[in-house]
């Protein structure tokens, strides 16, 4: 198991995912080529699977997209995010993933800005 298996936990596959936003899987395709929400292929067999604390109430994060182009911006890859956004910060207090499900956008994006440079 990976790292960043470990940190997310529970995933989605691009199906479950699309039951959960009561939208078509092509759409769930495409909110990922658009960086609205991120995926990594794993399991066995391996798929595409999101994360599921990437889904709050039925839609996407509030906040997470913009999250995701910062970090985007700053060359971060999509396992490197979300290593990022699932692991726990002391000082947020929390994981980034839990302050954008929370709605504090703000702290998690000056941190995501500051490591771009």
């Amino acid at each position: 198991m990976s790292t960043v298996d470990e940190l997310v936990g529970e995933w989605l596959t691009l199906p479950d995912a699309a039951e959960l936003l009561d939208v078509e899987t092509s759409r769930v395709r495409r909110l990922i080529d658009e960086h609205k929400l991120l995926a990594v292929r794993r399991g066995d067999p391996v798929v595409r699977s999101v994360p599921a604390a990437m889904i709050l109430d039925g839609e996407v994060v509030p906040h997470l997209p913009g999250t995701i182009t910062v970090l985007r911006d700053a060359g971060f890859a999509d396992e490197e995010m979300l290593t990022w956004l699932f692991t726990a910060d002391d000082t947020l207090p929390g994981r980034p993933i839990d302050q954008l499900r929370a709605g504090q956008r703000g702290e998690v994006r000056r941190r995501a800005q500051a490591m771009a440079f």
